[in-house]
């Protein structure tokens, strides 16, 4: 009987495995990016957001991570996904039960009633020759990882959008001060034009061409206002929260930048919790027909059961009370209308489609890197022609001022320059921003050991 017993218990392990082991598909990747910058440094595994400088962004982004709804979600989603896995492969061991009864039965007057009792252990198993059991245990496995990338990739989106919402809450805060400083200055030159004008110096023109600048600058800061709740707003949801006010640190031109993470095409491919996911997936669709072709095959059964009964419940558990019985079952299919096949072939497509998911994913992965680090570059292109386009219009409308005080240039021309520096500022802060949203967008694209920093955060 032990002889047997390993037998049994070693058959699901030395069993044959139906369907295809997987392989991972082979991956047409560039062997570097287009546009990699040459001071990129080796800081894919740091929490790269600390090097922006500010205390007040890293509390946000701890506090997301604690208590960000979306990724309590998916760790939620984690933990059906495992124990999925730990019913399935439940069933390659054997299932143990028990149960108990008690009866009585009055048949006439001068029988009685008689009773009767009973106890039964009973336990089932099914023999697992095909690898039915342990494919379907590998794709749940597999179902597992690809949720727990999932969280991962969650984890990633939160942080660079927290990041991002912050960087670009911050720029509208500059934006504002500019609007409020402009707005002010520009309600004086009103003020000082109207005198003018009761006095007979100055032309009604000219007033109002002093109120155009004085209104464009007014109507600009309820506009900046209101994008700027919108994004306290936006940001309080990732945070947890309920609406409301986001403190702040410091200010947009004091953050330091961020240095560019170094890597290569290979290193995307185990980096990016997306690409990991999207595997994943396909190693489940590849255990999928295995489990499938086993169909084909007689599922083999076991069944045993061990009891006791008497008529009498105090000896129940003595005398000769006992009472066993086994036995064996196989059952296979003969005709099922092409079923079998059908799911096969199911899982065989289905397979195709998470083997070209996969390599979707990883293609869109390089374009996220190239376009992130293209914008990044060209950005800092434009920024410093912004730069120095404000720095022009600043001594542009100096100048004009002069020759308008001194009688030389129409009021008309201090206006053009005016109108010039106004957005040119405002621009020039949306640029700043968007050039830390690009190294940003870089950290988010090329993924990293940075992940698992933020997620010991969310523990």
């Amino acid at each position: 009987m032990r002889r047997l017993a390993v037998v049994l218990l070693a058959w699901p392990v030395a069993g044959c495995l139906m369907g295809p082991n997987y392989e991972r598909p082979v991956v047409d990747a560039p062997t570097a990016f287009r546009y990699e910058a040459a001071e990129a440094r080796e800081t894919a595994n740091l929490a790269w957001w600390t090097q922006f400088g500010d205390p007040v962004l890293d509390g946000l982004i701890d506090e997301a991570l604690a208590r960000n709804l979306t990724v309590q979600i998916a760790a939620a989603n984690v933990e059906q996904a495992a124990a999925v896995l730990t019913q399935t492969r439940s069933q390659l061991y054997p299932q143990a039960s028990y149960g108990a009864n008690a009866s009585g039965q009055r048949q006439n007057e001068t029988v009685g009633t008689v009773y009767s009792y009973g106890a039964l252990a009973g336990a089932s198993w099914e023999l697992d020759l095909w690898g039915r059991i342990r494919r379907l245990s590998e794709a749940a496995r597999a179902q597992v990882l690809a949720t727990e990338e999932a969280r991962r990739g969650v984890i990633l989106s939160l942080v660079a959008s927290v990041a991002n919402g912050y960087l670009q809450l911050r720029a509208l805060d500059e934006q504002l001060v500019i609007a409020v400083r402009s707005k002010a200055a520009y309600a004086e030159s009103v003020r000082l034009f109207e005198l003018q004008f009761k006095h007979g110096v100055q032309s009604k023109m000219t007033v109002e061409q002093a109120r155009t600048q004085y209104e464009t600058a007014a109507a600009a800061v309820p506009q900046i206002e209101s994008q700027i709740a919108q994004t306290e707003n936006a940001l309080s949801v990732l945070l947890g929260r309920n609406p409301g006010p986001i403190p702040r640190g410091r200010s947009i031109g004091a953050f330091a930048m961020p240095d560019i993470p170094a890597g290569i095409p290979s290193d995307v491919l185990e980096r990016r919790p997306d690409i990991r996911q999207a595997e994943q997936v396909l190693v489940a669709a590849n255990a999928q027909i295995g489990a499938a072709k086993a169909l084909y095959f007689p599922a083999i059964s076991l069944t045993g059961a061990l009891g006791i009964a008497s008529v009498d419940l105090a000896d129940l558990f003595k005398g000769p009370s006992g009472s066993w019985s086994y036995q064996g079952s196989i059952a296979g299919p003969i005709f099922t209308g092409g079923a079998i096949k059908a799911q096969v072939r199911q899982t065989e497509a289905a397979r195709k489609a998470a083997e070209l998911g996969y390599a979707a994913a990883i293609q869109s992965a390089f374009a996220d890197i190239d376009t992130a680090l293209v914008a990044r570059a060209k950005l800092a292109e434009q920024l410093a022609a912004e730069r120095r386009l404000v720095a022009a219009a600043r001594e542009y409308g100096r100048l004009a001022r002069l020759q308008f005080d001194g009688g030389v240039a129409p009021y008309f021309t201090v206006l053009q320059a005016e109108q010039q520096l106004f957005p040119a500022e405002l621009n020039e802060v949306q640029l700043r921003a968007s050039l830390f949203a690009a190294t940003v967008s870089i950290y988010k694209a090329m993924g990293g050991g940075w992940v698992s920093v933020a997620e010991q955060k969310t523990r």
